[in-house]
């Protein structure tokens, strides 16, 4: 009975654990046996933080039997995306660079989640520095996707998902720069979203003066689009920490998740104008959005055109990587990963005008879409151009379309939402024939995370995935 714990839902479980049903403890001790028996498979983790979480799981126990009042996230296994400043716990980034930093302040996301009740079992894994859609980093551990382990799980957010899918907690921080929730999500079978920009606090808990927060937005990864509104409900909100945090009150995610579709207008593109598709992810993902139509939803294919976004908008993620990390290189390049060699090598070439001229193509993508909002509620497309596939076999870039390495053509289709600011989702949506997840991506108008749950719940509860599991499960 035990075991059966691990593949209930984070809401279950909350309920259970508010009932006096199971306890913080049993559950804590359920995951971390999964974790030693699975993870070893999946690298999932780059730290596990087993006697903080019991600690933790004790004192929950604790507040239960007391009858305390307790948080929404009480009791909960939550691992914490290794990018995310931990108080105390160790926090790699991935990087060689950041080996034995201990942080001495938490970021908010973690801050907000530990004032909810949730636990800490460990640190997931992630590329170095965050910086690209799959899963390698220069301390060697490389992360492994569950349903075929030669594959990556994606990333940046890719140990979070790959744990999330295996069963190795309920839910998981993310964070998503250029698709780093929603590439993990595809590629393992899972569900995340990434809000609205400034709908969760960017402040890091690393001080210093204040930095332009452009593209990357904290969020969720879960199995149920519940879950996933369940943690975002926690995430959001107003910090004065954060220049950039929305100033008023999140909507109710939690609620939007049962509300009606019907009448929906729907745009649908499966190229975005500017990018081949793999035959099978195309056949997925537009029967997913046809499938809206059954839903009481109107669906048209749109000729959206755009540019394809690395050599468009990457002059500003290069400029903030060597701003926030080029003195590291005369000591720790050579030791670098070669994307994050190739990212601050090119962030150091950028000149004034790439970079204005970058922001300009950003207000001209922001007008694309203002227009196609005025016609249509959701926007959808593939998430990636291709499913998971074996680590260090790059499908490729787009021939002759861009300098950038062909790992970052992971999110082709996804780097557009940062651009914009706009909340957007993956959705597990089928298989390719060789049984690798496929998703959907869902994209809302700007501050309207409420219509992109509802329509990702509607689809989950006509078109169920939760009853497949990966192989490493």
């Amino acid at each position: 009975m035990d075991e059966q714990l691990a593949f209930k839902s984070a809401t279950e479980l909350r309920d259970l654990i508010a009932t006096k049903q199971i306890s913080p403890v049993e559950l804590m001790e359920t995951f971390f046996r999964r974790i030693e028996r699975l993870d070893t498979h999946l690298n999932s983790f780059l730290l596990v933080t087993q006697d903080l979480a019991m600690t933790q799981a004790r004192e929950a126990e604790e507040a239960v039997i007391r009858g305390d009042s307790i948080g929404p996230l009480h009791g909960l296994p939550l691992p914490i995306k290794d990018t995310q400043m931990t108080a105390g716990i160790t926090t790699t980034m991935g990087s060689v660079v950041f080996k034995k930093r201990v942080p001495e302040k938490n970021a908010a996301v973690v801050d907000r989640v530990l004032e909810a009740g949730a636990l800490i079992p460990g640190k997931t894994n992630v590329p170095e520095f965050g910086m690209v859609g799959t899963c390698e980093n220069s301390l060697g551990v490389l992360g492994r996707n569950p349903w075929n382990t030669d594959c990556t799980p994606g990333g940046s957010s890719g140990g979070a998902a790959a744990a999330v899918a295996a069963y190795l907690c309920p839910m998981a921080t993310g964070s998503d720069g250029g698709g780093s929730l929603r590439i993990p999500a595809n590629l393992c079978g899972v569900y995340a979203i990434k809000p609205t920009q400034g709908r969760v606090s960017g402040y890091t808990g690393l001080g210093g003066p204040p930095r332009p927060n452009i593209f990357s937005q904290s969020g969720p990864i879960a199995r149920t689009v519940r879950d996933s509104a369940l943690l975002l409900q926690v995430m959001a909100g107003f910090d004065r920490r954060d220049n950039a945090s929305i100033r008023y009150t999140p909507p109710n995610f939690i609620a939007a998740v049962e509300k009606d579709i019907k009448g929906l207008r729907i745009g649908w593109s499966p190229d975005f104008g500017f990018a081949d598709v793999f035959p099978e992810v195309l056949e997925v993902t537009s029967a997913a959005a046809t499938r809206f139509e059954s839903l009481g939803c109107s669906v048209e294919s749109v000729g959206i055109e755009l540019q394809e976004p690395y050599d468009s908008f990457g002059p500003i993620q290069a400029a903030d990587v060597f701003s926030t990390l080029g003195q590291y290189v005369d000591t720790y390049g050579e030791r670098m990963t070669p994307y994050a060699q190739f990212m601050l090598e090119r962030g150091s070439k950028v000149t004034a005008k790439d970079y204005m001229e970058a922001h300009g193509r950003i207000a001209a993508l922001k007008a694309t879409f203002a227009d196609l909002f005025e016609k249509y509620d959701l926007i959808m497309s593939p998430v990636s151009r291709f499913p998971a596939f074996a680590n260090e076999d790059f499908p490729g870039s787009i021939q002759g379309s861009s300098s950038w390495p062909e790992q970052y053509w992971n999110g082709a289709f996804t780097m557009h939402g940062n651009a914009i600011g706009h909340p957007a989702a993956s959705v597990p949506a089928g298989f390719s024939s060789d049984g690798l997840p496929i998703g959907l991506q869902i994209i809302g108008r700007m501050y309207d995370e409420e219509t992109v749950l509802a329509a990702s719940a509607a689809f989950e509860r006509a078109y169920p995935w939760i009853q497949h599991r990966p192989l490493v499960s």
